[in-house]
């Protein structure tokens, strides 16, 4: 049989290791998390601005984009292009929300999914977009830095 003193070392080197594996894995609060969402939906209004000094600070340099209904997939040159693309059509962003979120935080790195809904205006015609969004984002130079997405018309 243990002796209770082993038995309390087992306990306390299986609490030490929970507690340095959940510490590594989702770090304390320290004013991230909330920025995480703040600069998500900045990066959306960047994009749909066309504000380019937004864009280039919030948007990774190995981004890759995949976008609902489109068949190829966007690096960094090709996110900003279609950017000024939808900037030259005249369409407006009026609001951007995220009914539904949820998020993983691994260090620097974190992944949300979330539910979108757009409305644009465009020659006085609004029109609502809805969809799911897959999010990847790392920690960078005091901002979360969008590296990757995934856009599908699913509800």
């Amino acid at each position: 049989m243990y002796s209770k003193r082993a038995m309390f070392g087992v306990v306390g080197l299986l609490l030490a290791i929970a507690a340095a594996c959940s510490t590594k894995d989702f770090p304390r609060d320290d004013g991230r998390m909330a920025r995480l969402l703040s600069d998500r939906e900045a990066i959306w209004w960047a994009w749909f601005t066309n504000d380019t000094t937004r864009l280039g600070l919030l948007l990774a340099r190995e981004v890759v984009a995949i976008n609902s209904a489109d068949t190829a997939w966007q690096n960094r040159a090709g996110v900003l292009a279609a950017a000024r693309e939808f900037a030259k059509r005249g369409a407006k962003l009026v609001r951007v929300t995220f009914p539904k979120t949820e998020q993983q935080v691994f260090g620097d790195c974190a992944v949300l999914y979330s539910q979108y809904e757009l409305e644009l205006e465009q020659n006085g015609k609004k029109m609502v977009q809805r969809g799911r969004a897959t999010e990847v984002f790392v920690w960078r130079n005091g901002v979360w830095q969008n590296t990757g997405w995934h856009l599908d018309s699913g509800g």
